[in-house]
């Protein structure tokens, strides 16, 4: 169900805030005179009794008394976080979702459609695992991928498996397959276990000096 705050027109007196909020008078009125939050309608010429909250005002307050008690936001930072639900536009304040994230608040700026972090004003970086995957899954294709020029070549790189040698464009040591093969692997068999090798691979690794493999 949509609610039009707008047209959401009562107001209510601290008592009746009080109850919907769960937040005792005193503490509505030490928060509205220290600032942190003052009810909408003040007047001041009925005293104490002429403090009355709107609609927004009580469904701000459920939200900071939440934050607070649920997820031990410190009462400093809530106050940043006050701030912005007073001050955000009639039609953004039902399409605004708030988080909670090491003890601070997140909302996600209908503006934008981005999330970001209330009192700094930065961003949060999100991410999503489909994209991540997509990512990862062309990445590996382009390490799959391997010039002509590399095919039967055997290379000794500084760092990789302790320099021994391996196929050009691959972190793969001739000695595994040396190892196949006298196991009785054919060819096609040993590149059904290394994918990324070629028949030209496998031919010149069996022809590499045993000495050189090991």
């Amino acid at each position: 169900m949509s609610l039009d705050i707008k047209n959401v027109i009562a107001a209510f007196s601290e008592d009746q805030a009080s109850t919907l909020t769960q937040l005792s008078i005193g503490r509505l009125r030490y928060w509205a005179k220290t600032g942190f939050f003052k009810p909408s309608y003040v007047e001041d010429s009925r005293g104490p009794y002429g403090k009355f909250y709107s609609f927004k005002d009580i469904v701000a307050l459920r939200t900071l008394e939440m934050l607070r008690v649920r997820n031990g936001v410190p009462l400093q930072h809530l106050r940043r976080v006050a701030e912005r639900l007073s001050h955000l536009r009639e039609d953004l304040w039902t399409k605004t979702k708030l988080r909670v994230w090491d003890r601070k608040v997140v909302f996600d700026e209908p503006e934008t459609g981005r999330a970001r972090e209330i009192v700094s004003g930065q961003f949060v970086e999100e991410y999503e695992l489909v994209e991540i995957i997509t990512q990862t899954g062309a990445e590996i294709d382009r390490m799959k991928t391997r010039t002509g020029s590399e095919f039967g070549q055997i290379v000794s790189i500084p760092g990789v498996h302790k320099g021994a040698p391996v196929f050009a464009g691959t972190r793969v040591p001739i000695a595994s397959v040396w190892r196949l093969h006298e196991d009785g692997f054919s060819i096609e068999q040993i590149i059904e276990e290394f994918p990324r090798l070629t028949q030209e691979d496998v031919k010149a690794a069996l022809s590499y000096k045993g000495d050189k493999a090991a």
